[in-house]
């Protein structure tokens, strides 16, 4: 079992999303930085769909009631680890740990980047909600953000620990793969250019639905309305503004504003990680 002592801004459980719902309505939602998340869960010797913790600007702490074997990916950042004799240690993020009984784990803020992804050994015994446990923010759907105080038991594991308990940190990038959306022509070929060749300001409106971003607006083709359609991840929509945002995890499962481009599976990812005042740029290359 761990024990949540402290949550920071947000502490949620994560999976890889309950996918194949979008027609009644549900979004997959699931791990914001899906590259993360995984890796969490390899460190450990986790299957990848294993829930983890997402938590955001770091200050999760939990303390361990029984040994469990740990690891923290995202963000590149400092761990922080007192023990039960009130021995302090710091470690970098990136590699399987052994928490005792008594052991505290906090993670400190990331420098750079936004999100970290905590996975325990055997994962978290809890009931899945529609096939998940992972949280929607847009939905409320799932197991309800963490708490302090709160007890997670522990499940036993199934695998063997790997052979590596240690993985690169790679710094979050601001430089997105993005391929052309279905209503990319809707836009005019100045638009395309612009977004492809200026930067972008991310905005302090941000959250696991959508990174919106601030820039010269994007002049419109087609005037007309368009009516819903489905929506992706890593989607780049445009609303009346002419400011793009760009869809996360938790976004809407349709959208009644022209879709001029969408991220790749990577650079989704990436986006999971941009911060407030980053400045973003999108690339036409689809090389991640």
């Amino acid at each position: 079992m761990i024990v949540v002592d402290r949550t920071g801004p947000l502490a949620l459980l994560q999976d890889l999303g309950r996918g194949g719902s979008a027609h009644l309505g549900v979004s997959p939602s699931g791990a914001a930085d899906r590259t993360a998340h995984r890796l969490a869960n390899r460190l450990v010797g986790n299957a990848e769909a294993t829930a983890t913790i997402e938590t955001v600007l770091g200050g999760l702490a939990v303390t361990a009631t029984s040994l469990v074997w740990v690891a923290v990916t995202g963000a590149p950042t400092q761990l922080r680890i007192t023990t039960s004799n009130g021995q302090m240690l710091l470690t970098a993020s990136h590699t399987s740990l052994a928490l005792r009984p008594g052991d505290q784990l906090t993670i400190e803020s990331p420098e750079r980047g936004l999100r970290n992804y905590l996975g325990v050994r055997g994962g978290f015994a809890l009931d899945p909600v529609l096939g998940s446990l992972s949280y929607d923010v847009l939905s409320g759907l799932g197991p309800a953000p963490l708490q302090p105080g709160q007890q997670l038991d522990v499940r036993r594991p199934r695998r063997a620990l790997p052979n590596a308990e240690l993985a690169p940190a790679h710094p979050p990038r601001t430089r997105l793969a993005l391929l052309p959306g279905p209503r990319r022509s809707w836009f005019t070929d100045a638009a395309w250019s612009s977004l492809l060749g200026k930067p972008w300001t991310v905005t302090g409106d941000l959250d696991r639905v959508a990174v919106r971003l601030s820039g010269p607006p994007l002049e419109r083709l087609v005037e007309g309305e368009l009516p819903s359609e489905g929506l992706v991840r890593g989607a780049v929509q445009v609303p009346a503004s002419g400011q793009p945002l760009i869809f996360l995890a938790d976004h809407p499962v349709t959208g009644g504003y022209p879709v001029i481009g969408v991220l790749t599976e990577r650079a989704a990812d990436h986006a999971a990680q941009l911060r407030p005042g980053d400045r973003v740029r999108f690339d036409g290359r689809t090389d991640g």
